[in-house]
């Protein structure tokens, strides 16, 4: 959808679940030595700042990523967020919250020099300002297409290992079964990759479709990891988000059972909800 920026939402809680995600799968493909492709279907700008109209407009941020700083150095902060957060305080030295990171610059802070990165995004704004970001670094490759169309391409990769995100604005309605249906298309070509989609939680029935689909999709080992700030409403916009998991990572969901409890404390404030769900078995 090319009206679709998301600097409006830079930050925000489902910024915050989705990356922290990412890192933890990042860091176990790390684990080895061999190299692997990172594959994101709508990579957006890359970066964003927070100060920017767009962001000022919404301040979507501030029950997201805020209010995780708020926290920095606290104790109890479960291990994946304070490594989720170190990687924020990198990207703002001085101290101050002004920037945010989309996933290509995560994938890029993390990576190692034999890895490689596919990006594509399909607004010509976005991909402008992705450009700029990685037009120097030749192992992240990036391309102004769709990226369900971009994500078929790839698959297999020539590495045997890959993580793919695929985080839509499902501003179309259409976006939940296109989705399911290029993780059908890709698993079928390259069944060992770690496919994470993200999914926003605006109206519960789509949500008990989009899980649905998945359980009926034919492909094993699936995990659900959701958090929402608020109650499940039909006019009040996302009030959360998830992420569906192909192929998790080992100890991902052990990971994600403190994880979850605690952005719920620090982001809802102790209101809300989270839920973790095998869909399906391995």
């Amino acid at each position: 959808m090319l009206s679709y920026r998301h600097g409006f939402h830079a930050g925000n809680h489902a910024d915050v679940l989705k990356h922290c995600v990412l890192m933890s799968v990042l860091e176990y493909m790390l684990q080895k030595i061999t190299p692997f492709v990172y594959v994101d279907t709508h990579a957006g700008a890359g970066m964003y700042s927070l100060q920017d109209d767009w962001a000022e407009k919404t301040r979507d941020y501030e029950t997201g990523i805020s209010r995780l700083w708020q926290q920095s150095g606290s104790p109890d902060m479960p291990p994946a967020l304070q490594a989720y957060l170190q990687k924020i305080h990198e990207l703002n030295p001085g101290g101050e919250l002004q920037q945010y990171p989309g996933s290509p610059w995560i994938a890029q802070a993390m990576l190692r020099k034999h890895d490689r990165a596919r990006l594509f995004e399909l607004h010509p704004n976005e991909y402008k300002n992705l450009h700029e970001l990685f037009a120097r670094n030749k192992h992240f490759k990036h391309e102004q297409r769709d990226g369900f169309q971009g994500l078929n391409e790839v698959m297999p990769p020539i590495e045997r290992r890959a993580v793919t995100l695929i985080d839509p604005s499902y501003e179309v309605k259409a976006d939940y079964q296109t989705v399911v249906q290029s993780v059908k298309a890709a698993h079928k070509k390259f069944n060992s990759g770690v496919y994470l989609i993200w999914y926003p939680v605006i109206n519960r029935k789509q949500v008990d479709q989009f899980e649905q689909d998945f359980i009926n999709s034919g492909m094993k080992n699936i995990l659900l990891a959701e958090l929402s700030l608020y109650p499940d409403t039909d006019h009040a916009g996302m009030t959360g988000s998830g992420m569906v998991v192909v192929n998790p990572p080992w100890l991902l969901a052990e990971s994600l059972q403190v994880t979850l409890p605690y952005l719920q404390k620090v982001l809802a404030e102790g209101k809300g909800s989270w839920r973790i769900r095998q869909l399906v078995a391995e």
